[in-house]
């Protein structure tokens, strides 16, 4: 066996974003809060390699609130169309400023602006208050670009567990699990029962 499971999953990603139709980079991501309450919902994959797996965020937010006191998480790609599913585990750091700030100029205006307006994860009164703040931030950057918010930007989860899950038929299917060695050089390969 001895694969690289990075180039693994290049391999499967690949593959996924001609076969499905909608968001192959969509993965859930769990954490868990100080007192190991598990959350869990789908974010965007927006980088990955041998230096992690990189999606964006408001920092101030359940899922950063989590990170904060508990950097680790885990990541779910269930991909149907190919009867395959990958998770990784890591622990996660906040990417670098430089990163935030390529990204963040990349996304849609209205996307921008969104990060502006939303309190991400706090109470909202009503529809019509996010769409008056909306239209606020819309105002106030007219005519001019639209910085990153000092409170948004990425994480970067760091693999130390990555599992391959490929679906056979009678439920006999294949999963190859690979844990980071002891130096952080290279990976241990085994498989698991179905």
């Amino acid at each position: 066996m001895a694969d690289d499971p990075i180039a693994l999953f290049d391999s499967w990603y690949a593959e996924a974003k001609t076969a499905e139709l909608n968001d192959p980079n969509a993965m859930a991501l769990a954490t868990a809060d100080a007192a190991g309450r598990p959350s869990v919902r789908m974010v965007l994959l927006k980088g990955h390699g041998a230096d992690g797996f990189v999606f964006y965020t408001n920092r101030e937010g359940r899922k950063a609130a989590d990170l904060a006191v508990n950097p680790a998480a885990a990541l779910l790609f269930h991909w149907k169309s190919l009867r395959r599913q990958v998770r990784i585990e890591g622990p996660v750091t906040l990417a670098t400023d430089a990163q935030s700030d390529a990204y963040f100029a990349s996304r849609g205006r209205d996307s921008q602006l969104g990060a502006w307006a939303s309190d991400q994860s706090r109470p909202l009164d009503s529809r019509a208050t996010f769409e008056t703040r909306f239209a606020e931030v819309t105002a106030r950057f007219e005519g001019g670009g639209v910085p990153r918010p000092p409170f948004w930007g990425g994480y970067v989860v760091m693999p130390q567990r990555i599992e391959l899950w490929q679906d056979r038929a009678h439920r006999l299917h294949e999963r190859r699990v690979f844990i980071r060695d002891d130096n952080g050089n290279g990976w241990n390969e085994g498989l698991l029962f179905p």
